[in-house]
């Protein structure tokens, strides 16, 4: 009887998101405005609009209009990503970024031996997989969607419960989970030490042929650190090259930073804050529940929190969210009517642990062409395309 009632649930959350995309969709004008959803302008007053965006934004970032923000809030401007610094104990080289890239290829780091760490972050596919969850040992699914490897050197924490503080914790997690490449580190050093391409890749890397799992790490989280972006188009706006963003893709930047209310979040350089919120997608006390950051803390004010992703590249790692559920137009929609807001039943009447919603959600009354706007805005993030070959296999 639980499993059809969770059934019946999440239908419910679905058709309920359904239901809000189609109407900040659809909503326009006069009726428009009587439901909360502003009028579109007309095209004389929208291009009045970009004139004036084009001389504000024509300007350096620090005299920008100031984002629309909540009190709380401290965001940072946008502005182009830094170099990479490497960890003191964990120097970059070449030759152990070398390394690096032929583990994060290699499948024999995976009990089955046929999963790799570029088998859910493909490089063809934006370091991400393009999946609602990864698939894990034995091709069974996991719980979370694979966010993208892309500028995780810029991130003070990964995973989506925040809970690695380090990529070489990351690596560590990911091949020791039995969900994941169900490996112990036994198995990492045997396998890799029978190989003489891989005694010769360690002694470049580290000045001797001594293989140990801790250097496996370390050479995968040193490549992972030179898997950075920052050549797109809003880069390149960024730059200074004012031109080259077009009339919609510059409303959708304004929008992004003051009507629709992003950069409560998403702001500095990564469009990230690098904290946790909970955005009503917690399924809580349903067959699809994920308690978030909760699972590291056991903090009660964590239920449902997770890191907010970056959205540089965000129209190429899609699906989006923790549960990989949603596509870009309908994260957008649900923010417009300011998210998911789960009301207890009950049986919850008393329960500690009941997720709270963010207050930095609230509804946002745009309409059909200000969602387009910001769509637009957000194509800008993304980076080119550039082929990553995987090396050549290591003999065994």
């Amino acid at each position: 009887m639980q499993n059809h009632q969770n059934g019946f649930q999440n239908g419910f959350f679905i058709l309920f998101v359904v239901i809000a995309c189609a109407v900040t969709g659809r909503a326009h004008g006069d009726a428009a405005a009587t439901r909360g959803t502003r009028a579109p302008r007309s095209d004389v007053a929208r291009a009045e609009w970009v004139a004036m965006l084009r001389e504000a934004y024509s300007r350096p970032s620090a005299e920008w209009p100031p984002p629309h923000c909540d009190p709380a809030v401290t965001w940072r401007e946008f502005g182009l990503l830094s170099a990479v610094k490497h960890p003191a104990d964990n120097p970059h080289s070449p030759a152990k970024e070398q390394l690096g890239k032929a583990l994060f290829f290699e499948p024999r780091l995976s009990a089955s031996g046929e999963m790799a760490c570029a088998s859910c972050h493909d490089p063809d596919l934006a370091w991400a997989d393009g999946r609602t969850v990864s698939f894990g040992h034995l091709r069974k699914p996991l719980a979370r969607n694979a966010p993208t490897i892309r500028n995780v050197a810029f991130q003070e924490s990964l995973f989506w419960d925040g809970r690695a503080l380090s990529i070489e914790d990351q690596v560590e997690a990911v091949l020791l989970n039995p969900a994941e490449m169900h490996v112990t580190r036994e198995h990492v050093v045997s396998v890799l030490s029978q190989s003489a391409t891989y005694r010769e890749l360690f002694a470049w890397a580290f000045g001797d042929r001594k293989i140990t799992f801790d250097r496996t790490a370390q050479a995968l989280a040193c490549f992972q650190r030179t898997v950075v972006g920052g050549h797109s188009r809003f880069d390149r706006f960024l730059a200074g090259d004012r031109e080259v963003l077009n009339d919609q893709e510059l409303i959708g930047l304004d929008l992004f930073r003051r009507e629709a209310r992003c950069m409560n979040c998403h702001h500095g350089p990564l469009l990230a804050d690098g904290q946790f919120h909970d955005l009503g997608l917690s399924y809580y006390g349903r067959s699809l529940e994920d308690l978030g950051r909760f699972e590291v803390t056991h903090e009660a004010a964590d239920v449902g929190r997770f890191r907010t992703p970056s959205l540089r590249d965000v129209t190429r790692t899609r699906p989006l969210m923790h549960n990989g559920l949603f596509e870009l137009s309908g994260v957008l929609a649900m923010y417009n009517v300011g998210m998911v807001a789960i009301k207890r039943q009950a049986h919850q009447h008393d329960d500690p642990l009941f997720p709270v919603k963010s207050p930095l959600l609230k509804p946002l009354g745009l309409n059909r062409q200000d969602l387009a706007d910001l769509e637009a805005f957000l194509g800008t993030l993304e980076e080119p395309r550039r082929r990553v070959r995987p090396p050549p296999a290591a003999p065994k």
